[in-house]
């Protein structure tokens, strides 16, 4: 029986994407070395048919054994689970957490007010790659990103109930809303400005929000070594 998955569509740089997919290759080469070896040891001249193809399917057994434990991530989707799973327990996350309020996931990966951690397009995330992760662990990011969150995201709601979200925002959640632009304009312009202080506060806040799109380019950067912080050691 296939394992259920969840899908994410995550936004990387090219240099990420790069990186994951040389990583791909990579660890396809180390497998398929590995199966070769294992044929050349086992396989051996004038075998009967079917003890051969037993070894072959042995050694398939082997192989998605290996890729179940990560001890293989011969694609793209291992790769990243492994290191989600990796970089969850680096933070932390790797724990039980409660259900959202009903419809709490269902909205914009990015919650009102947080600009994304990159500009899309030049100098930013240029591209974008699909991960299918594990039903469970899909959760897991789901969650995690919500509760870790949650309460820098309502402080983000007040501020932005006290002094607006400035036109640029202003523009996007009128998109998203389906709210004509032009009335958005208007309320962003009818709100007092934002003091120095306050918008300090705004800044910190924002960088308290972690989205699964955080989490996934950040397992990203593991894999490819572009950032491995140290994981705890487990009770």
């Amino acid at each position: 029986m296939a394992m259920m998955r969840m899908k994410f569509h995550v936004a990387l740089t090219e240099d990420a994407l790069k990186g994951l997919n040389g990583n791909r290759k990579a660890e396809r080469d180390r497998e398929e070395t590995w199966v070769a070896e294992r044929r050349r040891e086992l396989l051996v001249p004038g075998m009967p048919r079917r003890a051969a193809a037993a070894v072959r399917r042995d050694i398939r057994a082997q192989v998605a054994q290996k890729r179940r434990t990560g001890e293989f991530g011969g694609t793209r989707d291992d790769i990243v689970t492994r290191a989600v799973r990796e970089e969850l327990q680096a933070r932390g996350l790797d724990r039980k957490w409660p259900k959202p309020p009903d419809g709490a996931l269902e909205g914009p990966g990015r919650p009102m007010g947080t600009p994304p951690s990159a500009p899309m397009g030049e100098g930013g995330y240029t591209h974008r790659v699909s991960v299918n992760l594990p039903l469970t662990l899909g959760e897991t990011v789901r969650r995690a990103a919500y509760w870790t969150s949650k309460a820098a995201v309502e402080a983000l709601q007040e501020w932005a109930d006290r002094w607006g979200d400035g036109a640029d925002v202003a523009l996007r959640e009128a998109e998203r809303d389906g709210v004509p632009a032009e009335l958005a304009l208007m309320s962003a312009a009818g709100r007092p400005s934002a003091p120095q202080s306050a918008l300090e506060i705004r800044d910190r806040l924002r960088q308290q929000i972690l989205t699964t799109g955080d989490l996934i380019r950040a397992a990203v950067d593991r894999a490819t070594g572009a950032g491995q912080p140290e994981i705890p050691d487990r009770a």
